[in-house]
C-alpha cells in the first residue's frame, strides 16, 4: 500500500466535487503541483538525461494546478489533504511547501519499495531504466534518497530548517519506514498463523497503514514548536487511524493476491474466526491450495466481507470526527465515500457491491 492511494470511484469523484470539496483543496492542489514539478525539476540536476524520458507536463492553468485535472486530484489526493490539514493547523505557507516536497518523495520511497515487495513497476520519477521492473523500483529508490536530502538541504540554505533539524528528519523517517519494513519483511516467506481481526487490526493494519500514513507527520513533529506542534501531535493518532482504514480497505481488494503469498488478511481472519460454516469450508478449500473463483468475496464471502467494511468505516468516522474537532473542515459523513473510492479499478466495483448488500454502512 502507497503512502497515497489512488482516488478511483468516478461516483466518489463527482460526490466530493458536488460537495465543494476539490474547491476547497484548490489551495493545497496547487501546492503539491508546485512540489512535484519542484521534484522532478532537481532530478535533471541528480541524474544524466540518458536515464529520463520524456514527459507531458504537470496539469497547470494560468501557473497553478488546474482544479478541473482529476487525474493529479486523484493519485495525489491523500498529500493534498495533509496539505490541507497541516494548513489548518496552523503550518506556515513556507512551510506547507517544503512538506508538500517531503511527502512526495516519501510517497515515491514507498511506492518503490512496494514495487519490490509486490513485483510491479510503478514510478512517481519520469525514469528511463530499460525493460527491468526491479531495477527501475531499485532506481527510483536511490533518486529519492538523494532527492529527499536536496529538500530539506533548500531548508538549511533558506535558514528554515537547522541541519539538527534536518538529520532528525531524516532519521525519523527511515526510523518508521525500517518499522513498517520490518512488518512486510516478516511475511516474506509467508505466515502461518491467522490472528483474531482485532489483533490483526493492532498489530498489522495499525502499523503498515496506520504508521504509513504518520510518515507524513514526522517533519512537522521535528520542525515545528508550541501550539501548533500540539495540534500536529493531536492530530497525527486521527491520521494513523484513516490509514489504517485504508488498509482494511486494500485487504477485501486484495484477498485473492494475499491468500496466494499467504500473508496477514483481515477478511481471512474474519472468516476464521467468525465466519459461517459455509465461509469457513470455502477458506479452508482456499488454504489448501484451491483456486479462488471471480465474485468469491462479494459472493461467498459477503458476510464476513461486509463486517470487515463495516471496521473500515468505523476508523475512518472516528479519525474524520477527530480531526473535525481540531478544526479540520472535511465533513465526517463523506467518510463512507473516501472509504470507498481508495481502491484499485477492480475494487470499486467490488467495494461498490459489498456496499450495496443488506446491512452495509447502516
Amino acid at each position: 500500500m502507497t503512502l497515497s492511494p489512488v482516488f478511483r470511484s468516478p461516483s466518489a469523484v463527482q460526490l466530493l466535487r458536488a460537495e465543494g470539496i476539490w474547491e476547497r483543496l484548490e489551495p493545497a492542489i496547487a501546492s503539491q503541483a508546485r512540489a512535484v514539478a519542484t521534484i522532478r525539476s532537481d532530478l535533471a540536476e541528480i541524474l544524466d538525461p540518458e536515464f529520463l524520458r520524456e514527459e507531458s507536463g504537470l496539469p497547470l492553468k494560468d501557473g497553478e494546478a488546474d482544479p478541473e485535472a482529476l487525474g493529479f486530484l486523484q493519485e495525489f489526493f491523500f498529500l493534498i489533504l495533509f496539505r490541507s490539514l497541516f494548513e489548518s493547523l496552523g503550518v506556515r505557507p513556507e512551510r506547507l511547501d517544503r512538506y508538500a516536497e517531503v511527502n512526495f518523495c516519501v510517497k515515491g520511497t514507498i511506492t518503490a519499495a512496494d514495487n519490490l515487495f509486490d513485483d510491479q513497476g510503478k514510478s512517481l520519477l519520469p525514469l528511463e531504466a530499460g525493460k527491468g521492473s526491479r531495477f527501475l523500483s531499485i532506481l527510483q529508490l536511490m533518486c529519492f534518497e538523494r532527492l529527499i536530502r536536496r529538500v530539506l538541504d533548500r531548508g538549511v540554505a533558506a535558514g528554515e530548517v537547522e541541519e539538527g533539524q534536518r538529520d532528525g528528519v531524516l532519521k525519523g523517517l527511515l526510523d518508521l519506514m525500517a518499522s513498517i519494513g520490518q512488518l512486510e519483511g516478516s511475511e516474506e516467506g509467508g505466515v502461518s498463523e491467522i490472528p483474531t481481526p482485532e489483533a490483526m487490526v493492532e498489530r498489522v493494519h495499525r502499523v503498515r497503514g496506520g504508521a504509513l500514513f504518520a510518515l507524513a507527520f514526522v517533519p512537522p513533529r521535528v520542525l515545528e514548536s508550541g501550539e501548533t506542534l500540539a495540534r500536529i501531535q493531536a492530530a497525527e493518532p486521527a491520521v494513523a487511524r484513516l490509514g489504517t482504514a485504508f488498509q482494511i480497505v486494500d485487504d477485501l481488494t486484495d484477498f485473492e493476491f494475499d491468500l496466494t503469498r499467504r500473508s496477514h488478511n483481515l477478511l481471512v481472519a474474519q472468516v476464521h474466526h467468525h465466519g459461517t460454516a459455509l465461509e469457513r469450508a470455502r477458506l479452508e478449500a482456499l488454504l489448501a491450495g484451491a483456486s479462488p473463483e471471480s465474485g468469491e468475496v462479494e459472493g461467498t464471502f459477503r458476510t464476513s466481507a461486509r463486517a470487515v467494511l463495516e471496521r473500515a468505516y468505523g476508523e475512518a468516522r472516528q479519525a474524520f470526527r477527530e480531526l473535525a474537532a481540531l478544526g479540520f473542515w472535511f465533513p465526517e459523513r463523506l467518510a463512507e465515500e473516501v472509504v470507498h473510492a481508495i481502491v484499485g479499478l477492480e475494487g470499486v466495483r467490488r467495494m461498490e457491491e459489498i456496499a450495496a448488500s443488506p446491512g452495509a454502512g447502516s
